[in-house]
C-alpha cells in the first residue's frame, strides 16, 4: 500500500514537471509572438507619425508640421504620465497605514 501511494506521487511528479516544461515552451513561443507584434505596431505608429508630418507640410510648413505633431506627442505622453502618477498615488496610499477612503 505504501509502494503505492509512493508510485502514485512520483507519477504525479513526473506529468507536473513535464506539464510545467510544456507551459514553458508555449509561453516562450507566445512572448516571441507578442514581441514582434509589438515591433510591428511600434513601426507602424512611426509611419502614421511620419504620414501625419508629410500631410500637414502643405498647411502648416515643414517646421510647423513637425512642431504640430511632436506638441500633440507631447500632450498624449503628459495625459498619460499624469494618469500613471495618479494610479501610483492610489497604490502608494493603499499601503500606508490610514489611508484615505477614496483609494479603497
Amino acid at each position: 500500500m505504501l509502494n503505492d501511494g509512493r508510485t502514485y506521487v512520483e507519477a504525479e511528479i513526473a506529468f507536473q514537471k513535464t506539464r510545467l516544461s510544456l507551459a514553458a515552451n508555449r509561453s516562450k513561443s507566445g512572448i516571441i509572438y507578442v514581441l514582434g507584434a509589438l515591433a510591428l505596431l511600434h513601426l507602424a505608429l512611426i509611419a502614421l507619425v511620419i504620414g501625419a508630418v508629410i500631410s500637414l507640410i502643405e498647411w502648416l510648413g515643414p517646421v510647423g508640421a513637425t512642431c504640430a505633431v511632436v506638441g500633440t506627442l507631447l500632450v498624449g505622453v503628459a495625459i498619460m504620465l499624469w494618469l500613471a502618477r495618479d494610479k501610483f498615488k492610489n497604490l502608494a496610499n493603499a499601503f500606508k497605514d490610514n489611508p484615505p477612503a477614496d483609494t479603497l
